[in-house]
């Protein structure tokens, strides 16, 4: 009865109202992890010390967060990547009512998160001193980056596992148990990062490995809450046992069929990172330092979008399997609508506060500025961005992964990138480099409209049109059985 009853909220509850319900969690989790990355930053650009030569060691602190973030960000983009695959088809699977085929994805995708973690424990014992090196020579810079990294790649268990848990739980429709588990996560990051960057309660002062150890710390409460959610009740929806970790080639191809161009997807923009880093640093450190802290600001808006997408792939995904064209056009409209809303939004709040939040942070004034001026031009290209993140969603639940990397291609690398370097050859390169991002948006958004009236004239025009009186009748059945 209960495998019944979670099975029918997704296909029966009024798409508007079971888009909002999954998402507002998940932009809320979402959300508050784009909290703590700015919480790191606030306190590390306080912080007291001998810099290099032209920046304070609170900049220095912030800039090496910077040349550090396009790996924590591939940290992320594997293992939201995977868990958009495991997403997808598990949504599917349920939709369909296979029991078995849903716990061996479930299984498959815990395996998988352990080999991610195996991964970046590597690479921080053998290689972050060689990559931070290929973004600055800055000494002090590099030292400050290697340590903060390191730590983050060799503790990684949290965040790598993590996100596989809350996958699994956004699948079955629990995602107020993922808002938990962020909650509690970021809590304790922020309530650890002055205690541990300056030594408060008798602890010795760190520094910027207090800032890593802080953030590992928060991953591994979420991970743990996440885990003890998945298996007291997602085993009602599939089986959570042991055996099903045990590793299965053919669900591992279904998951990254459309798992790796989601991957990639998520991979490009630590990608566009890495090379805004050195493309910036040709210009001067300080427009490093601005951009690094200007993205995690954005994250705030893009991360509420996202936790939209999130909740349209599921929703799409399991009435396509249900053959219910409907409410996959209800899930795909309404999903497009609320993004574009977020992002609108997001526009005129950083619009209005761009000063106050630049002068957040202990920065050189000059730092400061090209905050505030990153703010007023990369904010007007938002709506294509609204646009574009739904897109991807959209493609990703009908099984279009490729459409969506190709998408976060253009808008990402293909366009952002050459504009980006082209932009630094101008006179006053610093004031313009800015407007790559707004026009990348826009060069995507064509590619993805064009796309969309391709997919819905070869699927979704062919689906079936359902009885909405029997959808009516079922949704009261389950919320009286509720």
């Amino acid at each position: 009865m209960e495998n019944k009853l979670t099975e029918n909220k997704m296909g029966v509850v009024p798409v508007r109202r079971l888009l909002l319900s999954m998402g507002i969690p998940m932009m809320i989790s979402m959300a508050l992890q784009a909290l703590y990355n700015i919480v790191d930053s606030y306190f590390v650009s306080r912080m007291q010390g001998t810099g290099s030569a032209s920046l304070s060691a609170g900049e220095c602190g912030m800039n090496a967060l910077t040349l550090a973030f396009p790996v924590q960000m591939l940290m992320v983009a594997i293992g939201v990547g995977t868990g958009v695959g495991v997403n997808a088809i598990l949504s599917r699977s349920l939709g369909m009512g296979d029991r078995e085929k849903a716990s061996r994805i479930a299984g498959n995708s815990i395996f998988l998160g352990g080999c991610t973690f195996v991964v970046f424990l590597l690479f921080g014992i053998f290689g972050t001193d060689a990559y931070i090196r290929t973004q600055t020579n800055d000494p002090v810079i590099r030292d400050m980056a290697v340590e903060y990294l390191r730590i983050c790649c060799i503790c990684s268990l949290g965040i790598s596992l993590y996100m596989i848990y809350e996958k699994l739980l956004q699948s079955t429709g629990r995602t107020g148990m993922t808002t938990i588990a962020q909650i509690s996560g970021a809590a304790v990051n922020m309530v650890l990062d002055p205690v541990m960057i300056f030594g408060w309660l008798g602890l010795p002062a760190m520094g910027i490995a207090g800032a890593a150890y802080a953030t590992v710390i928060g991953q591994f409460v979420s991970f743990i809450l996440n885990a003890v959610f998945h298996y007291v009740y997602n085993k009602r929806d599939f089986d959570t046992a042991l055996r099903y970790t045990r590793p299965d080639i053919t669900v591992i191809g279904e998951i990254y069929r459309v798992g790796i161009p989601a991957i990639f997807m998520q991979a490009l923009m630590s990608f566009m990172t890495y090379g805004v880093n050195i493309i910036f640093g040709t210009v001067s450190a300080e427009a490093v330092t601005a951009y690094g802290l200007y993205y995690k600001i954005q994250q705030f808006v893009l991360f509420a979008a996202f936790g939209m997408n999130n909740a349209i792939i599921p929703v799409v995904a399991f009435n396509y399997g249900k053959n219910d064209r409907r409410r996959v056009q209800e899930g795909i409209r309404f999903g497009m609508i609320d993004t574009l809303a977020i992002m609108a939004l997001g526009f005129v709040i950083l619009q209005v506060f761009a000063e106050p939040i630049a002068a957040v942070f202990a920065l050189s004034k000059k730092t400061q500025s090209l905050i505030i001026l990153s703010i007023r031009i990369i904010t007007i290209g938002y709506v294509c961005i609204g646009a574009n993140v739904a897109y991807q969603g959209i493609f990703q639940a009908l099984g279009h992964g490729v459409a969506s990397l190709i998408i976060s291609l253009l808008r990402l690398i293909v366009i952002a990138l050459p504009a980006a370097w082209l932009l630094t050859l101008a006179g006053n390169a610093e004031a313009v480099i800015w407007w790559a991002f707004p026009a990348a948006e826009l060069g995507a958004l064509v590619y993805s409209f064009l796309y969309m009236r391709k997919i819905h004239a070869m699927q979704i025009s062919k689906l079936k049109v359902r009885d909405n009186r029997l959808a009516t009748v079922t949704e009261s059945a389950v919320s009286t059985g509720a």
